[in-house]
């Protein structure tokens, strides 16, 4: 579009008088984390607007409609943490979004418009919250659940491709060993959902009678007899894949070394039934030594609980978007294993699933996972994820990490890594076994103790509590935390010493050397410097302190800026 032709749709927009579901006018308001969330709200409303596009204007008075022009320039705007803005708010949304920013040179006065186009995959979220546009209002979209099912709806998330026929497969197609599997294992959830016990012998003798039809119908994992996706990708024969092409219904196991050197490597083909335990046999669960809390001797425990490694995997195989032809991973690594797949994570966020005991109401591929529960692969109730962080803290072991991504194709891609160590003993003793930090507050500690970034109101949450300190992105634990983990002299580094004393370092220097380079000063400082700062941070923090002793007269430099040198100022004696 032109600039005529951004003059007309703003025009165009004001002419309604007011704002609206998927229009926000603003003057100079540029708060980065606001900016985020209502390219979430907006986008999101457009979906359920039915309206290709949204907008956010700066430089119109959102009470007259009248254009008043803007200085905000989002091109050289940061985001949180100094990132340029428009970068960050791309990492920070999941899907990818797809927005612009357009300047425009209106009669009246300098409008910037953002130019959002609504999903076509899932909702928005920002920094792992999806919002809404109530009216004008912006809101959180999980608290409003009939807006939340209609986006969907709207979206196409209501067909399954997992649960559609197969038009020419048929019994023969399916693995005779998967099939005693599945009976097996269907016969354990019979017996499971039934309390009385004395019911347990007739159910084993029924399940054990039924034909393979019948049990298929029963597990729903077929359809009056009639084989679905589904039913392939868990029982079906490895050469009967051909039934699913394009989709590479695979699960790849992959080791790599300590310098991510790829190592041994096999693909395992369907009946994923059968295959989710083959990979499962093929990671080196080794023994490593731990200290428990409250003993001076060290115990030998499995690097990852069975549980987990299960839960995982079997989730990948459930929520994989086969419809974008990747195959499900695991990479082992010396430490920690790396489970991905393809697909859109359907709920708000983690952070969500851990508060919340009930599953979202919506899942792609339903009836695979109808099927995967009745086989006793995944969960019924939808706490898996929860279930994995508990265990994890219960072990004394780091919380898993999930990564929300884009591939180099454009999918979505879900990561989960499942650390294989403990990083630092107490620390981590601290936040597993603290009674009065929930596991929200946990989780956001582990990203501490990880060096992993915190979402906005992460930080004032914890910041109130008293748990974090220091700036975006350098947080470090509080000194309430450090002393509850002994980790009084950790803290010192990470929160660093008084100005004060790095001024005071410097003039003893130059009253004994009378001179220094900046190599020098560098030699000086930055072993002294907090810990929690990288090379660049370290290096503008000198440079900084110099220019402020520099300004107050304590030291001055002859020279250029590059190879100058550092005196004592006239003032010191």
């Amino acid at each position: 579009m032109d600039q005529a032709a951004w003059i007309a749709l703003v025009d165009q927009l004001r002419a309604q008088r007011r704002e609206g579901s998927t229009v926000e006018f603003k003057a100079n308001w540029e708060r980065p984390g606001d900016i985020g969330e209502y390219l979430s709200a907006l986008a999101n409303a457009a979906v359920l607007e039915r309206h290709d596009h949204a907008y956010l204007v700066w430089g119109v008075n959102d009470k007259t409609c009248a254009v008043t022009g803007t200085t905000f320039n989002p091109f050289t705007a940061k985001g949180e943490g100094a990132q340029p803005l428009v970068i960050w708010l791309s990492q920070l949304t999941t899907p990818r979004p797809d927005f612009a920013f357009h300047e425009v040179q209106h009669p009246d006065g300098r409008l910037m418009v953002l130019d959002i186009k609504a999903p076509r995959s899932a909702p928005l979220a920002f920094q792992g919250v999806r919002y809404i546009r109530i009216d004008s209002h912006k809101t959180r979209l999980a608290e409003h659940p009939d807006k939340e099912l209609r986006i969907w709806e709207l979206l196409g998330q209501k067909s399954d491709w997992s649960g559609e026929i197969v038009a020419n497969a048929t019994l023969a197609d399916l693995d005779p060993e998967a099939l005693d599997a599945a009976r097996k294992r269907f016969t354990e959830y019979l017996l499971k959902a039934e309390p009385d016990t004395a019911r347990h012998e007739q159910i084993r003798a029924e399940a054990q009678a039924w034909d393979v039809p019948t049990l298929l119908n029963k597990a729903r994992i077929t359809k009056a007899g009639r084989i679905t996706r589904a039913a392939l990708l868990l029982l079906g024969k490895d050469e009967s894949a051909h039934f699913l092409a394009p989709v590479d219904a695979k699960l790849s196991w992959i080791t790599r070394n300590a310098h991510n050197a790829t190592g041994a490597s096999h693909p395992y083909g369907m009946p994923f039934l059968l295959a989710t335990d083959q990979v499962f046999r093929r990671i080196r669960n080794d023994a490593i030594e731990a200290m428990p809390d409250g003993t001076l001797f060290p115990v030998a425990v499995q690097r990852y609980d069975s549980w987990v490694i299960r839960e995982a995997l079997h989730n990948c195989v459930a929520h994989q978007d086969y419809r974008m032809g990747g195959k499900v991973n695991v990479v082992e690594h010396p430490d920690k294993l790396v489970f991905t797949n393809l697909g859109q994570f359907i709920p708000p966020s983690v952070e969500w699933m851990l508060e919340h005991q009930s599953p979202p109401e919506h899942y792609r591929n339903q009836w695979l996972i109808d099927g995967m529960i009745r086989l006793r692969m995944i969960d019924q109730v939808g706490s898996g994820i929860r279930r994995m962080f508990q265990t994890q803290r219960d072990r004394n072991f780091p919380l898993p990490d999930f990564v929300f991504e884009v591939t180099q194709q454009g999918h979505p891609r879900v990561e989960v890594t499942v650390p294989g160590q403990v990083l630092d003993v107490k620390y981590t003793q601290l936040l597993m076994k603290r009674a009065d930090l929930n596991l929200r507050q946990v989780l956001q500690l582990d990203k501490v103790q990880k060096k992993q970034p915190l979402a906005a109101d992460e930080v004032r949450a914890l910041k109130a509590l008293k748990l974090i300190e220091g700036r975006s992105p350098n947080f470090f634990v509080s000194a309430k935390v450090a002393e509850w983990a002994g980790q009084k002299a950790s803290y010192i580094r990470n929160k660093g010493l008084d100005d004060g004393y790095y001024r005071k370092l410097v003039t003893d220097y130059l009253a004994k050397y009378g001179r220094a380079t900046r190599k020098d000063m560098d030699e000086l400082l930055l072993a002294k410097l907090p810990d929690v700062l990288d090379a660049t941070q370290k290096a503008h923090k000198i440079r900084n302190l110099l220019q402020a002793m520099r300004r107050d007269g304590l030291i001055y430099r002859t020279g250029p800026k590059a190879t100058g040198v550092w005196h004592r100022g006239a003032g010191q004696s």
